[in-house]
Formats: structure tokens, sequence, C-alpha cells
């Protein structure tokens, strides 16, 4: 896929997942603002995935629109990946917890 906006400056964005409803977006920005994501997600132990494309599909979306159901199975399965490597599950999500960001 050749989306354009994959193209421009790179792109952070960040999630969060409730456990109860599809995932949103509570950041996005790219230069300056996505190292600025990018930060504070390292700083409070968020996990990261790279991928320039999905980042850019996401950077797109509104602040606090929740992700595509197109994009379901791909939040899904990073997220299940997320939650893996930190020794939890979708169970232990609490309120204020949340998703990876990501980068491009």
């Amino acid at each position: 896929m050749n989306d354009s906006s994959t193209n421009a400056a790179p792109a952070a964005v960040a999630l969060k997942y409730d456990g109860d409803s599809a995932p949103v977006i509570t950041a996005t920005g790219r230069n300056e603002l996505a190292e600025e994501i990018v930060r504070i997600a390292r700083d409070h132990d968020v996990p990261l995935y790279e991928n320039a494309e999905l980042a850019g599909i996401l950077a797109q979306l509104s602040l606090n629109e929740e992700i595509p159901e197109n994009l379901y199975r791909v939040i899904a399965e990073i997220l299940a990946f997320a939650f893996h490597i930190r020794g939890r599950t979708p169970d232990d999500v609490q309120p204020a917890s949340g998703a990876p960001s990501f980068r491009g």
C-alpha cells in the first residue's frame, strides 16, 4: 500500500485500550511532536511498535476516535504481543493503562 501520508514526516500515534471497547487514539503527531510522544511512552514503559505505514494510517484519525474496524485484527495482534512481553493478559487492563504507541 502506497499511502502518501506514510511518505510524509515520521508519525507517532498513541492508543488507549480499556478492555471494553475498541482502542482509541490518545495522541498523534509528526516530527518533534512524534519524538515527544515516543519519549513519553518510553518514560512510562509503554511498549513501542514501529510500523511507518500503520502509524501513517492511524495518524489520520482524530483524537479520541476508535480505530476503524478494518484494523481490529492487526491492532489486536500487536496488543496481544505487547501484553505477552509484559507478562500480562487483556484481563489485567485497568482504565488508566495504555496501549502501544506506534511510530514510523
